[in-house]
């Protein structure tokens, strides 16, 4: 865990932030591209990357933004933002504001646009917890402070994504949050009840109902229930056997089809598996380990707590969510739709994702390059 006060260390000007900016790039070029087939069988591909390249503008926006920034920025705004990511979270679950699809109430409709406040309640959960975790650093291995305070926060946030429903997002928030807290020094004795707590309430949830039971039998049974609740993800096996190593080749792809649903988001990397291939496949999980490690070999220059829990969330979100969506689309982990960063369709999260780069590229820069700061600049 970093100190409090900043190392009189020499500074050192390199270029490591760009372990995040290019894999970035590559890997959201790689998405705009691979829609041009995945929503071909939709009938309106070129609408689909249209609409995809002016959120990546947008996304790249608040990237650079948040690259350039000052990181104190987001300790002192952390109660205002946490406060009205909660509040949209909120109004997703009235009927008439929020909107509903599948079953699902996770979106609001700001115009022509759609935005889902749940990508956004990643972002806060970073930034509200990292400055809480700043402020309390001296309490953080007592149980009151150092794990009840901060877990009823957090499930405040959750429960209601919990309720529109969205296990997924719920899943990542939480693994995320909970990893934040135990690298920061919390005491595994004092984390483990809660850890507890929660799979017992995640397994009680889906054991009262029919449908994410339906799910977690076709996951189990997957050959049973191929033409059934296990048909998309046999579709997206098909799609990686079908592949090989090299694919079949951009817009030759056949899972898309009318046979793998959702192929342009959730399950984009299933389409990438068939018509790139094994090549692709790896080539994706290279940018990703990239990302991450170039993160994880930063984390050791930073200069106080909330700095370290910011890059620390920002690369977990980005990387866990990566191996959240793959693990489902390949069978390792039952189906639930979560997007695979900078790759799927979609404004919110693409958005969010380059948050937390920008994030991970200003604190780059910045350790790299050090300045002198009072302590009372963070307490």
């Amino acid at each position: 865990m970093p100190e409090s006060e900043l190392k009189s260390e020499k500074p050192s000007k390199t270029n490591a932030w760009l372990g995040i900016v290019i894999p970035v790039a590559i890997l959201s070029v790689f998405g705009v591209i691979s829609l041009l087939s995945a929503g071909e069988i939709r009938g309106n591909a070129y609408s689909l990357v249209q609409k995809q390249a002016i959120w990546l503008g947008v996304a790249v926006a608040v990237g650079v933004f948040t690259s350039l920034v000052p990181l104190n920025f987001w300790r002192k705004a952390a109660p205002f933002i946490a406060a009205a990511v909660f509040i949209l979270l909120v109004l997703v679950l009235i009927p008439g504001i929020g909107k509903e699809v599948k079953g699902s109430r996770r979106w609001l409709q700001l115009g022509g646009s759609v935005i889902q406040p749940s990508d956004m309640a990643k972002a806060a959960i970073v930034i509200w917890l990292s400055a809480y975790l700043q402020h309390f650093q001296r309490s953080i291995k007592t149980f009151l402070k150092g794990v009840v305070a901060p877990s009823i926060l957090i499930g405040l946030f959750l429960a209601p994504i919990v309720k529109e429903p969205d296990f997924g997002t719920t899943a990542l928030c939480g693994a995320v949050a909970f990893a934040m807290l135990f690298m920061v020094g919390v005491k595994i004795k004092h984390v483990a009840p809660f850890v507890v707590a929660g799979a017992a309430a995640v397994a009680t949830l889906v054991a009262l109902n029919p449908n994410r039971m339906a799910r977690l039998f076709s996951f189990l049974h997957r050959e049973e229930e191929a033409l059934g609740g296990g048909y998309q993800l046999t579709q997206a096996i098909y799609a990686f056997g079908s592949g090989g190593v090299f694919g079949v080749g951009l817009g030759e792809g056949r899972q898309q089809y009318s046979f793998l649903p959702e192929a342009h988001t959730d399950f984009i990397f299933a389409n990438i598996a068939e018509e790139w291939g094994l090549v692709g496949t790896i080539s994706v999980l290279v940018l990703f380990f990239i990302i991450f490690l170039t993160a994880a070999s930063a984390l050791k220059k930073a200069p106080n707590v909330f700095e370290y829990c910011m890059a620390l969330g920002a690369a977990l979100m980005i990387t866990i969510q990566a191996l959240f969506n793959m693990g489902v689309v390949t069978g390792l982990l039952p189906t639930k739709g979560i997007s695979l960063p900078f790759l799927s369709y979609g404004g919110s999260n693409l958005v969010v994702m380059f948050f937390f780069s920008g994030i991970l590229v200003n604190c780059i820069r910045s350790w790299n390059a050090p300045k002198q700061i009072k302590a009372t600049d963070y307490e």
